[in-house]
């Protein structure tokens, strides 16, 4: 029987049967919880914990719009699911490209950024391995029952209804789009760039597109079309409200700042000062890599000087302003208000198709969890109050994922630092640090540490 059958069989057989409890119970199947599956797998093997992780999807799937062929994640391969956790776990990424036959060429390649399908593959070979995945199981709501938690889940087959000591949710971010764009899905071809791949050649084939966003997957979108815009013809414009096209911060004092020394003087600060230091560490993290700035500007100027294409490549690069779609005419599908942040200028701009690189956002409040809102904690604003454990209850057993930026600033999102959240809700599920919790990593000081 193959890992994968025997990972589906094993799952199913345990979410079937809810006379037992289990200890943890994860719900979405991303990177964070997949990373967190992993580091308990040892465990569950061992008989020290009993877990199921359960996902609407079929099977992993990451970002599948944006593999872009070249493109890699932002962070080196220790930043997998595992290593900063255990570097000797079998389902670490270099232990992937082993299995793979291809660790020396990833060695001699001397680009330890893994390409972004690579890693995406990583992440599915993982999730093959493990004994505690349920596929095409959809939670509906979670509900607590004396001490324990209460999960249905519609799976591939039936309704079931399973107990659990704890819960992490780790359902990911969902596709923004802003207010003043949010019509434009349904006047014409608008795409957000969770979905660019499918729409590409769809997008080429219009006489003019327009990339409205700042960050990399802006960027990447931007790069790829370039090419072979100019060599159809196809107008090419990208804007961003950033008041420049602001580089992603790679200097190595700058990235102690995802460390355990700033999660908590990030934490002990007011919500104020809080929020006012996320707006301006946005680019830290959300900007884009030099690497491809440098790559934008040669291609530009090679586009710019190349004979030949059917007409001189035509594109505007626009920063410092903000898109609202305004009254259509017929010009082209979309008409956009831009505004300039810092003059008040206004100018419009005609576009025949959109692609909106405008981001992700945490759901709100998971529909799911209506059911168990009286057991939730909130602060003054309503959003999530955290404990530095991840949880969000009161009993300490209703953790999150990746829903901590507004206490933990850009570690949330960061994929190095979740084996150490991981690490620390495994400690506050089972009672037992299994895997060593660094408290102090950064050489500089932060606040009054």
């Amino acid at each position: 029987m193959s890992s994968s059958t025997t990972a589906r069989t094993t799952a199913a057989a345990d979410a079937e049967s809810s006379i037992k409890p289990y200890d943890l119970v994860g719900i979405g199947i991303g990177p964070f919880n997949l990373g967190l599956a992993a580091l308990s797998q040892p465990l569950v093997d061992g008989g020290a914990l009993r877990a199921a992780f359960f996902d609407s999807r079929a099977e992993f799937c990451w970002h599948p719009g944006m593999m872009i062929p070249g493109t890699t994640i932002q962070v080196p391969f220790m930043a997998d699911l595992v290593t900063l956790a255990d570097p000797t776990s079998p389902y670490s990424f270099l232990n992937y490209c082993k299995q793979q036959g291809r660790i020396h060429q990833f060695y001699i390649k001397e680009d330890f950024n893994p390409l972004r399908e690579e890693y995406s593959d990583y992440c599915t070979w993982v999730s093959q391995q493990l004994s505690t995945l349920e596929w095409n199981s959809t939670v509906t709501s979670v509900r607590r029952v004396d001490d324990l938690w209460e999960v249905t889940v519609n799976g591939p087959r039936d309704t079931c209804t399973v107990l659990s000591r704890n819960v992490v949710v780790g359902v990911g971010t969902i596709p923004f789009i802003p207010a003043e764009l949010r019509a434009a899905p349904e006047a014409g071809l608008a795409v957000h760039s969770a979905d660019y791949l499918e729409h590409k050649e769809e997008l080429l084939a219009q006489e003019s597109v327009t990339i409205i966003g700042s960050g990399q997957s802006a960027a990447e979108i931007y790069a790829n079309l370039m090419e072979p815009a100019a060599y159809q013809g196809t107008r090419l414009d990208w804007v961003t409200r950033s008041g420049r096209f602001f580089p992603m911060e790679y200097t190595k004092l700058t990235l102690e700042m995802t460390s355990p020394e700033y999660a908590q003087f990030f934490r002990s600060l007011d919500a104020a000062t809080r929020d006012r230091l996320n707006r301006e560490q946005r680019n830290l993290y959300k900007g884009i890599s030099g690497q491809l700035v440098n790559h934008i500007y040669d291609t530009y100027y090679r586009l710019s000087i190349t004979k030949g294409l059917p007409r001189p490549f035509a594109s505007t690069l626009l920063a410092g302003w903000s898109a609202a779609l305004c009254d259509a005419d017929a010009s082209a599908p979309f008409q956009l208000t831009l505004t300039h942040g810092e003059t008040g200028e206004t100018r419009t701009h005609a576009t025949n198709a959109l692609v909106l690189a405008t981001g992700y956002k945490a759901p709100l409040f998971p529909s799911f969890l209506e059911t168990a809102r009286e057991e939730v904690q909130f602060d003054t604003a309503g959003r999530l109050a955290i404990d530095p454990e991840f949880a969000i209850d009161a009993a300490q057993s209703l953790f999150v994922q990746n829903a901590e930026e507004h206490l933990h600033s850009l570690i949330a999102p960061d994929l190095g630092m979740g084996p150490w959240r991981n690490s620390i809700i495994l400690k506050a599920i089972t009672g037992r640090e299994y895997y060593p919790i660094e408290r102090s990593v950064a050489f500089q000081t932060f606040g009054g540490q």
